[in-house]
């Protein structure tokens, strides 16, 4: 006499197919983008604030690609 059947969780594909009501991943190959038409703008301040804890953290992890670059202090 077979045991209960478990019930597993669904995979995350599992999941998104339940929800788009098609598989996932999509078939084929994505589509190709005409970066032609796309447009970059900038709307940062003309001065943007860093604080001394984000200068030393960019110290820490690339002070000597900066040493390279630049030179030292």
């Amino acid at each position: 006499m077979p045991g209960p059947q478990r019930q597993h969780e669904p995979t995350a594909s599992e999941q998104l197919e339940a929800l788009l009501g098609e598989p996932w991943p999509f078939p084929g190959r994505p589509p190709r983008h005409d970066v032609t038409s796309w447009r970059v703008s900038d709307d940062w301040p003309e001065k943007v604030p860093v604080t001394n804890a984000e200068i030393a953290v960019f110290e820490a992890w690339f002070g000597d690609l900066f040493d390279e670059f630049f030179g030292p202090v």
